[in-house]
């Protein structure tokens, strides 16, 4: 199969859909790799270290795009990478539909097989390739949080860690998944107190048996995150339902109970974000104001650190691009029901009920179809 990687275009966005090793992965299994030049370069591999691994280095996105079976990326096609799709090709890559309609439609009408890294399931029903940026996103988020902090930058001006005789600042993470369980490393390591609400009795067992008590696990309803909000100098948004979009469970009226100065990092945005305030920022102007909270609400908050994210994140997409390389879409979602979870669109049809199901379009099971 020919397999092309084009540089990714979104805003800030330094990773790259193939390293090095796993071209050359492809290419011992006979298959054709094809990488834009300089795709690369944002996370420090060089166009000569493909070739080395036995890619071929082709000048713009356009000569990728057209040659390729498969386009292997990041993040998803924006609008001027529309036309570039054709019936047919398999698109590998984040896709998050459910809050962007008009992609779907791209990728339904033009017939794209769009497999969505963020749907593929594992045998323990974990999102394994979605998991390693998730990680990425949950440490950063207490970061950039600390960060914003900062008087300078909008915020209260609190150091998150405190001094003696000054107390630290306090961190409250909605959901206690792979992102909130990462915020809550950094934050506890940066002498923060962390509030975590969930709603799983099981899942705030386990993370107050992994944090020994260190962090505080609450039940996640409307009044304990208010009580919660109210003392809060950086809240970090971290639901995840997979292929749908993010429910809105900090209101704007819980936004407006926050102290003055402080930060809310919404790390569901790429779902469409789990605070009613939410609208998705840039790296190149990453935040805003609502009601004197500090938002950030980057869409591709990993992009930041692409050398790390990378390389975490090709460790976990080989093997799939490898299966769907050496059978074909078909087959390979027929040997494996977790590749085809994350089929989302085949043949002009939604394979994803929940991505219909955001977007109120009809459903077709991947089954059906093939």
């Amino acid at each position: 199969m020919k397999i092309g990687v084009p540089k990714e275009i979104k805003n800030h966005e330094y990773r790259v859909g193939m390293i090095p090793a796993n071209a050359h992965a492809l290419n011992q299994h006979g298959h054709e790799v094809f990488v834009e030049t300089g795709a690369g370069l944002g996370s420090g591999i060089e166009d000569a270290e493909y070739i080395e691994a036995g890619a071929t280095i082709l000048e713009g996105a356009n000569s990728v795009w057209e040659v390729s079976e498969m386009i292997v990326k990041v993040k998803e096609p924006l609008p001027t990478e529309y036309d570039l799709m054709r019936q047919g090709q398999i698109l590998y890559t984040y896709l998050h539909l459910a809050p962007l309609p008009d992609l779907t439609t791209a990728l339904l009408v033009r017939e794209v097989t769009g497999v969505a890294y963020e749907t593929i399931t594992d045998s323990r029903g974990g999102l394994p390739l979605l998991t390693p940026m998730s990680e990425v996103a949950g440490r950063m988020a207490t970061m950039v949080g600390a960060y914003y902090l900062q008087r300078f930058e909008g915020g209260s001006g609190t150091l998150l860690s405190g001094v003696p005789g000054v107390p630290p600042g306090e961190v409250v993470i909605v959901g206690g998944g792979i992102v909130g369980l990462n915020a809550a490393k950094v934050a506890l390591g940066m002498g923060g107190r962390v509030t975590i609400l969930e709603m799983s009795a099981e899942r705030m067992r386990f993370l107050d048996d992994l944090f020994h008590g260190t962090l505080t696990t609450v039940a996640s309803n409307p009044f304990n995150l208010r009580d919660a909000l109210v003392r809060a100098d950086i809240l970090v948004g971290a639901v995840l339902i997979p292929g749908r979009a993010a429910p809105k469970l900090v209101t704007r009226e819980l936004i407006g109970v926050m102290k003055k100065g402080s930060v809310a990092v919404d790390v569901a945005v790429d779902q469409g974000g789990c605070f009613e305030t939410t609208h998705a920022t840039t790296h190149s102007d990453p935040v805003y104001e609502v009601d004197g909270v500090v938002h950030y609400c980057v869409a591709n908050m990993p992009g930041a650190v692409p050398r790390t994210s990378t390389f975490a994140l090709n460790n976990a997409t080989l093997r799939n691009a490898l299966a769907l390389a050496n059978y074909g879409v078909e087959e390979a979602a027929r040997r494996d029901p977790h590749l085809a979870a994350g089929v989302n669109t085949y043949k002009g049809h939604i394979t994803c009920a929940p991505v219909a199901e955001s977007q109120d379009r009809p459903y077709r099971p991947l089954d059906d179809l093939i």
